[in-house]
């Protein structure tokens, strides 16, 4: 895939991962349009970012996202990336803590059927362009599990599923399917499960731009591929490293 001259949509793309890379893309010549629901942190971002272009909504409201789907048909119609980055996550041990149910149902939608849902929307735009491409972003809690976030780590896994049956199912088309699934990243949205010990979100932004360009399918960034070499060799040994050394969590 080209990783320049693209106009590329990237669903919480204010701050973190999905800021780095929106600042990646500008940098390689694309045009990027990010969304997120804080005004005030999209207007930073958007200050930060010249030339990108904003979109204020929830990717989890059903009216939000008609909204944002009108908006890229009409002022963007030469869209061929989507890079669904937009999250959420709750400190939640199924055993230990409380909610678990109405936690994980939160969790669920923004992370899993909200993503269905503007793939599915965006679809036949995507497949009138030449190349496109779908990027989901699950994490290495997709394959391994860490309990401090457990129904966190059950979206990712529902999403890498997903994104393995819609690769096949797009087979054929010029649509290409990448996963993309980073360790523990130093950033606000991990700040709660020992952010500061992850990576730089430049660093998945980087690697992330070096597979799109090799069509690189599922990217595992930095020890998430040991991580997962290890899930293959040992699914129990995987899950005790994972939730004792506590340097592996989530997006």
């Amino acid at each position: 895939m080209k990783t320049t001259q693209n106009t590329v949509l990237i669903t919480g793309g204010s701050a973190g991962i999905g800021f780095e890379i929106a600042r990646q893309l500008l940098e390689a010549g694309n045009t990027v349009i990010i969304t997120g629901r804080n005004t005030e942190r999209l207007a930073a971002a958007a200050s930060s970012l010249p030339g990108v272009h904003t979109f204020n909504g929830d990717i989890a409201n059903a009216d939000d996202t008609a909204a944002l789907v009108a908006h890229i048909t009409n002022e963007f119609p030469q869209l061929n990336i989507v890079i669904n980055n937009a999250g959420a996550a709750f400190l939640n041990n199924f055993v230990s803590d409380g909610n678990a149910f109405e936690k994980a149902a939160a969790e669920m939608h923004t992370n899993y059927l909200s993503v269905i849902r503007l793939n599915e929307l965006l679809l036949p735009a995507l497949l009138l362009q030449p190349a496109a491409a779908i990027v989901n972003v699950s994490s290495v809690a997709a394959f391994v599990p860490l309990l401090r976030v457990a129904s966190y780590s059950a979206t990712k896994a529902a999403v890498h599923s997903y994104t393995v049956a819609l690769r096949a199912g797009l087979t054929g088309t010029g649509i290409r399917v990448f996963e993309l699934m980073p360790p523990l990243v130093n950033t606000e949205f991990s700040k709660g499960i020992d952010g500061h010990k992850g990576i730089p979100p430049q660093q998945v932004a980087t690697e992330f731009m070096q597979a799109l360009s090799e069509d690189k399918f599922e990217i595992r960034v930095a020890n998430t591929e040991a991580l997962y070499d290890l899930y293959r060799s040992s699914p129990a040994d995987a899950l005790h490293v994972i939730n004792e050394s506590r340097n592996v969590v989530a997006q």
